[in-house]
Formats: C-alpha cells, structure tokens, sequence
C-alpha cells in the first residue's frame, strides 16, 4: 500500500527548517545550508544531484539513500520549486534544480496560480496543482501506483499535512547548528496528540536522526 513519507527533512537545534530571508540568492535562507552538512557529502546526494561518484558512506548516507527508495511521486511546496509568489512572473523558471531535476518521477507543486505542466529531463515531470493538498495528495497517489509519495517540503507543506495526520513516517535530522529565525517545523503542531510516536533515533557527527510514525493509521 502506498505511504507518505517525509524523508531527510533536515531542522535546527531551534527547530528551524528553513533560515530567514529566503530568496532566489538564499534558498534555504540565511544559514540553512548550514543544516545540510551531514547530507551534502554523502555518495547519495553526490550520485544523486551532481553524477559524482565518491562521497561518504556510513549512517548519514544510509538514511540520505532510504528517501529515494520506492519513492513514486513527490509533493513539494511553491518555494521548493520557484522564490516567486504571487501570479507566475518567469515562465521561463523551470525550478532550482537546472534540466535534470533529482526527482525522476512526478513531482506535483501546491500553488494558488495555474500553470501547465513542465516536463524535464530524467523522468521528472511538474505538476501545478492549485486545488489544495488532498488534490495533490490524490493524483501524486495514482502517479506513484504501488509505490510511496514524498513530501519534499517546505515546513508549512509538511505542517499541513501533519495537522491532517496524513503522513505516515517522517525522518527528521536534527543538525547542531542554530538560526535563531526561519520557518519552524513544528509550530503549532501537537504530534503526541496527532497519533505520532518516536520508533527509531540514531546520533551521528553532524546529524541526530529521528524516525516518527502515526501510530493510529493503519497504512
């Protein structure tokens, strides 16, 4: 049965999932790259978005490399595609990620404002979907058939689909670092009360990893 997965979701010590100020120079905002440094030198994400094939190996790259196993179709916030807001500016911006996206699969992107759907190279192809997460969560569903859908992300997409208790897993990093603003994770969110449990926690140099699990579905 597919599940909804949040994978290699990575916060702060403050529980910041994004830095302040983000914009097309500042992705993850101010100091939120800062949070990646156990993923950014593993050999999957040097596999994955850059064709390297050295990297680490180890713990960190063990959990980097289960967030792309049987992942059928992703669901990612505007800001994870696009810094515009608003009605689209630059149709021309095909995302941050150049002609060759690392998804490899259908990736449907929550936005107030149409567009038609990009196909990129790799498999990847871009879908707007302006009715709200459980639209994107149905067609991302029937694209991935028996496989898993991810949620890509930013925190506020996740929140909302927390807040309906439609994820089943999450893996969240905690990176020792702080940036005292951004975009929590958490806020106002009640796990506990939500049905989610801690089933699995493991500590490395640049990373503690947790994996959460809705105890009260049966998916």
């Amino acid at each position: 049965m597919t599940r909804v997965r949040v994978e290699s979701f990575t916060i702060s010590l403050d529980g910041y999932g994004a830095g302040p100020s983000q914009d097309i120079k500042n992705p993850l905002g101010i100091g939120g790259t800062d949070l990646h440094q156990w993923l950014f030198p593993t050999s999957t994400l040097q596999r994955t978005l850059f064709g390297n094939d050295d990297g680490t190996t180890g713990v960190d790259d063990d959990y980097a490399a289960r967030g792309f196993r049987n992942v059928g179709a992703w669901i990612l916030g505007r800001n994870m595609f696009s810094p515009d807001r608003g009605p689209w500016a630059d149709m021309n911006w095909k995302g941050w990620w150049g002609d060759n996206p690392p998804y490899h699969v259908p990736a449907f992107i929550l936005t107030h404002h149409a567009r038609p759907p990009i196909e990129m190279e790799g498999g990847t192809t871009f879908h707007f979907v302006t009715g709200g997460i459980r639209e994107a969560l149905d067609r991302a569903r029937e694209a991935a058939g028996e496989r898993d859908v991810r949620i890509g992300g930013g925190a506020n997409t996740i929140q909302q689909y927390l807040r309906e208790s439609l994820i089943d897993e999450l893996h969240i990093a905690i990176a020792p670092v702080l940036l005292g603003g951004g975009e929590r994770l958490f806020e106002g969110v009640d796990l506990r009360a939500l049905g989610y449990e801690c089933v699995q926690f493991t500590a490395t140099e640049k990373a503690t990893h947790v994996i959460l699990r809705n105890k009260d579905t049966n998916r």
